[in-house]
């Protein structure tokens, strides 16, 4: 409790650049000294959730389904692409077809996406890999049939990688189920949602407000996001334009269709369904 009597708030955000837009706004407009804003990948945010050291934010989507007794989801946030992402690639030697047995490489930054890639392998392609998890750059030196990279190591890998094929996840998952894919939702623990149910209306109506303004400023979002990778601002910006934030009902029906794959595969139990959402805005 701070001296205005109201409690703070640990709020996890994606420190890659596809969370920019909303990121950005946050840093520019929200001046709130009792929110504390965690920054981290999206695999040691869900350590964070989980472990109770952020109270809320943006994790991957399998984090939410193998803890969803743990949690809620904000409504009207994500990460999503509707088609093609243009971060989250397995890059290979070889055809999808021709990787049974192969050693692949996943990257540790994101269970949602080793998730995904397993689904597209396994059950979409019928190939069963020999899976490794480790750091991707590093893997580079290494004799993989093929490596699963994510986020902003996967928009440097483009441009340079030595892989014949380059195969985007987002775009593969569209083609196979029409729907598109939720890579990340804003979850936030139980406990927070009965505690501090108004500092969360107040959360949640910044996130959104973050949200729509970060798309319509997106040239100025792109215009500081850029260099971290680097990368030009009209590639930044062609990028971000793909990425989409809400969580409308086709991506509802994608995040209920990609539980229900890993439910099937044992990766997460039943509960995950219905998936819990939370709102007091709308």
């Amino acid at each position: 409790m701070n001296n205005s009597g109201k409690t703070s708030a640990r709020i996890g955000m994606v420190n890659y650049i596809n969370m920019a837009p909303i990121y950005e706004k946050w840093k520019a407009t929200v001046n709130r000294d009792d929110w504390q804003l965690v920054e981290a990948t999206p695999a040691v945010l869900n350590k964070k959730l989980a472990g109770g050291q952020v109270d809320l934010g943006f994790v991957s989507s399998y984090e939410y389904g193998v803890h969803a007794e743990n949690y809620k989801v904000l409504s009207g946030l994500s990460i999503s692409a509707n088609g093609p992402v243009g971060s989250v690639f397995l890059f290979s030697h070889v055809p999808l077809d021709q990787l049974d047995n192969a050693p692949v490489l996943l990257s540790s930054q994101s269970e949602t996406s080793v998730c995904l890639v397993k689904i597209i392998l396994e059950e979409f392609n019928n190939v069963h890999p020999k899976y490794e998890t480790g750091d991707v750059l590093t893997a580079l030196k290494k004799d993989y049939k093929a490596l699963l990279a994510i986020g902003d190591d996967a928009l440097r890998l483009v441009d340079t990688s030595i892989f014949l094929y380059q195969f985007d996840l987002g775009d593969i998952w569209k083609r196979e189920t029409g729907l598109p894919f939720v890579f990340a939702v804003c979850a936030v623990r139980e406990g927070f949602c009965a505690e501090h149910s108004e500092t969360l209306i107040e959360i949640h109506r910044e996130l959104l407000r973050c949200r729509d303004e970060g798309k319509t400023e997106l040239k100025s979002v792109c215009a500081i996001a850029a260099p971290r990778i680097p990368m030009t601002e009209k590639r930044c910006y062609e990028y971000l334009l793909a990425i989409e934030y809400d969580l409308g009902g086709q991506k509802r029906k994608a995040l209920e269709t990609f539980f229900e794959y890993l439910i099937k595969r044992g990766d997460i139990g039943s509960n995950a369904l219905p998936v819990k959402i939370i709102s007091n805005l709308y």
